[in-house]
């Protein structure tokens, strides 16, 4: 949970929020508006694969009644993407940067007098 370009600074500030650029190398990390929306499908997906897999492993496993299930898989479906969010978003930023990383910002221009 670190830049994807230089690695040194945190992504995070606080558990939920999230600085806006790198401290070390000022990558940007919300490129446009709606840009994490690909973190959002991350962690769906990772809840829903984790949610059916689990449920036909206890159900073969320890053969758990379908109430049971559904209140600690629904326990689940909430508490997990909280839980998994950070993780979510900083892959979907490090993927995008590895499919298109951002260039580095040009250094302003001095004009020197001679």
């Amino acid at each position: 949970m670190r830049c994807p370009r230089c690695g040194a600074a945190p992504l995070f500030r606080g558990f939920f929020s999230m600085y806006a650029a790198c401290l070390s190398c000022g990558v940007r990390f919300e490129r446009e508006q709606g840009y994490f929306v690909g973190a959002i499908y991350i962690n769906y997906g990772a809840t829903a694969i984790i949610m059916i897999a689990g449920f036909f492993w206890l159900d073969r496993l320890i053969q758990l009644s379908l109430g049971h299930q559904l209140i600690f898989w629904s326990s689940f479906a909430v508490s997990f993407p909280l839980f998994f969010f950070r993780y979510s978003k900083s892959l979907w930023l490090s993927l995008d940067y590895i499919v298109s990383p951002e260039e580095a910002p040009e250094p302003p221009q001095t004009t020197g007098s001679a």
